[in-house]
C-alpha cells in the first residue's frame, strides 16, 4: 500500500500466502497533507493481518526444535579478576544436539550465541544442523551472557555496576570455557571444535579463531560486521545501503519515501501535530521536536528490518516477514505527478497482526547507542550497553546519500548519551583488528603462507622485491636492495602516524 498526492485508486489486496500486496494508481494532484493523514492511517490501521505480533515480544518457543535440549552451563562470572563479584558464577543456557553426531570422533558445530534469546538463533540456522548431518557432527548454540535467560545477576543484571561484566572479552572466554569443559563431559576432547555466528555472532566467531586458536579450529562468520563495529567503514554506509536495497526493486521507492519524509518535515515545521497523529495512527499527540525525532527513528528502523530480512521466503526471525517484504510493495506513478509518500512497511514490523489500535512511539522503538536498532525487552538493554562500550555503531543517514531524514550519530554524539545513560566513556577503535603492516620478501618460501594483498587502510601488506626471511627488520647495511629501503620507510612513517594518532586520542580523556 502506497501514497502520493493524488487520489488514491485501485487498492486490492492480493491473497498470496496470506501477505498483503496493493497497487496503488495515483492521478490528479490534490493537497499532500490530506492524502498523507488519510492514507497513512489506513496502510497503519487496516493492513497485514496475517503476520504474527513477535517483534514486539519474546517468543514462546512451542515450537522449538525437539532435536535440540536446553542446558545450563556453570559459568564464571570473572574470567579476568579472581576478586570481582565473590568469585561468583551464573547458569549459561545452551543448547545442544548429538542426534548426528559420531560419539568421540566427530567435530563439534558450536554457535557464538549474539545479542538475542539462543532459541532464535537455533530454529533460524538449519544449515549447521544439515551439515551436522554430514559430517555427523554435536551441535551446541551457546547463549551470550546478558542475553535471554543467561543473566548473571537475574534481575539486578542491567543495574551498575553488575552490568560492567558484559564484554566482548567476557564472552569469548565463556566460550572457551564451555567449549573445553563439555569436550571433556561427553569424551570429545580429541574433536575439532568449529565456531558459527552470524552478524555480531559472527563477529565473535572470527573473534574466537584469533584469541583460541588451540580451542577453535576455524570459524564461519556470517555478515559479520567486523570492519565497521571498530569503527573502520564509513558511518554513511548502513543506510546507503539500506536504501540501495529499496532502490534496486525501483527508483521510484526511494524517491517516494525521501520525499514522504520531506513532507513529514514540512508539517512538523508547522506543527501539525494533530495532523501527524491521525496520519500515522498514533497513539498520543506529538508536542515537540523530540517527538518527530522519535517518530522518524521509528520509520527508519521499519525500512531498516524490512532490508535486513529480506529474505526470498517467509521467516520468523526477529518478527515475522513475508517472502521478498522489500518487494511486497507496487508502485505505480502517474507521470504528470511527482509527488510521492511513505509505504506501508512500518506496518509490516510494528502491527503484523493488525491487533494495535495505534502505535505508542516510544514503546515501539526505543532510541539507543546503536542507530540501526536495539529491539525491546531485556535483551535491547544489554546491546544498547554494549554500543556504549565496545561495539562502535556511529551510523547516520543524511538525506542524500540515502532516502531518510538527516538524524546524524557522531562520536560525540555516543559519548554524551553514554555517559548519560551508562556513566561509561565508549571506547572507540576498541575492537579494531587494525594498524598491522605484513611485510613479506618474494625471496622468502614462508612469503606466501602469510597476507600480501592490503585487507585494508589500516591492514597494509608490504611486498619487498628481492626480500629474504624478515630483512625489513635486520639493520640497515649498505648493500640493502631499494625496495627495502623504501618498505622500512613506509613502515617508519605508518608507526609514525599510529603513535601520534593515539596521542591524540588519549588526550581527548586528559
Amino acid at each position: 500500500m502506497t501514497c502520493d498526492a493524488g487520489v488514491v485508486g485501485n487498492l486490492k489486496t492480493k491473497g498470496l500466502s496470506g501477505q498483503l500486496y496493493c497497487d496503488v494508481i495515483l492521478v490528479t494532484s490534490v493537497d499532500m497533507r490530506f492524502i498523507l493523514s488519510s492514507v497513512a492511517l489506513v496502510l497503519c490501521v487496516d493492513v497485514l493481518h496475517s503476520l504474527p505480533h513477535t517483534y514486539l515480544q519474546s517468543r514462546q518457543h512451542h515450537d522449538a526444535d525437539p532435536r535440540f535440549t536446553e542446558k545450563f552451563f556453570t559459568q564464571t562470572l570473572d574470567h579476568f579478576n579472581f576478586n570481582s563479584m565473590g568469585n561468583g558464577t551464573f547458569n549459561q543456557r545452551y543448547l545442544i544436539t548429538d542426534q548426528y553426531w559420531e560419539k568421540g570422533f566427530g567435530p563439534i558445530f558450536f554457535y557464538t550465541g549474539n545479542e538475542g534469546d539462543i532459541w532464535e538463533f537455533a530454529l533460524n540456522s538449519g544449515f549447521i544442523t544439515e551439515l551436522a548431518a554430514q559430517q555427523r557432527a554435536l551441535v551446541i548454540f551457546a547463549e551470550h551472557r546478558y542475553y535471554g535467560k543467561s543473566l548473571p545477576f537475574e534481575k539486578d543484571s542491567f543495574n551498575i555496576p553488575q552490568i560492567s561484566l558484559l564484554t566482548v572479552e567476557q564472552a569469548l572466554a565463556d566460550y572457551a570455557i564451555m567449549i573445553t569443559e563439555l569436550k571433556q563431559q561427553l569424551g570429545a576432547t580429541d574433536c575439532p571444535a568449529i565456531v558459527f555466528g552470524g552478524s555480531y555472532g559472527g563477529m565473535l566467531s572470527v573473534y574466537m579463531r584469533l584469541k583460541y586458536p588451540n580451542i577453535v579450529a576455524g570459524a564461519l562468520a556470517a555478515s559479520a560486521p567486523i570492519l565497521s563495529t571498530a569503527g573502520l567503514g564509513d558511518s554513511r554506509q548502513f543506510f546507503r545501503d539500506v536504501a540501495s536495497d529499496f532502490e534496486s526493486v525501483s527508483s521510484d521507492c526511494t524517491d517516494a519515501v525521501r520525499g514522504a519524509f520531506h513532507q513529514l518535515k514540512e508539517l512538523a515545521e508547522s506543527q501539525e501535530y494533530r495532523h501527524i497523529q491521525s496520519a500515522f495512527a498514533l497513539c498520543k499527540p506529538l508536542s515537540s521536536a523530540q517527538d518527530i525525532h522519535q517518530l522518524n527513528g521509528f520509520l527508519r528502523n521499519a525500512f531498516t528490518l524490512m532490508a535486513m530480512l529480506d529474505y526470498p521466503y517467509s521467516t520468523h526471525f526477529m518478527g515475522n516477514m513475508p517472502a521478498n517484504p522489500v518487494k511486497v510493495h507496487r508502485l505505480k506513478k502517474d507521470v504528470n505527478n511527482t509527488s510521492v509518500c511513505l509505504f506501508h512497511l512500518s506496518a509490516i514490523v510494528y502491527n503484523a497482526t493488525g491487533i494495535l489500535p495505534c502505535f505508542d512511539l516510544y514503546s515501539l522503538y526505543l532510541e539507543c547507542a546503536d542507530p540501526t536498532g536495539c529491539g525491546l525487552g531485556f535483551d535491547s538493554l544489554a546491546w544498547d550497553y554494549q554500543a556504549c562500550t565496545e561495539i562502535e555503531l556511529c551510523y547516520e543517514s543524511n538525506n542524500v546519500t540515502d532516502m531518510f531524514p538527516p538524524m546524524p550519530f557522531t562520536e560525540e554524539d555516543r559519548r554524551l548519551y553514554c555517559s548519560k545513560r551508562w556513566g561509561v566513556v565508549p571506547r572507540p577503535g576498541w575492537l579494531n583488528i587494525h594498524n598491522i603492516i605484513f611485510s613479506n620478501g618474494d625471496l622468502d618460501p614462508w612469503a606466501n603462507g602469510g597476507v600480501r594483498t592490503s585487507l585494508s587502510d589500516s591492514l597494509i601488506a608490504l611486498n619487498i622485491s628481492g626480500g629474504a626471511h624478515h630483512l625489513d627488520l635486520r639493520g640497515s647495511n649498505e648493500a640493502d636492495p631499494v625496495s627495502v629501503i623504501s618498505a622500512r620507510k613506509t613502515e617508519a612513517d605508518l608507526i609514525a602516524h599510529w603513535v601520534k594518532m593515539e596521542r591524540t586520542r588519549l588526550q581527548k580523556f586528559v
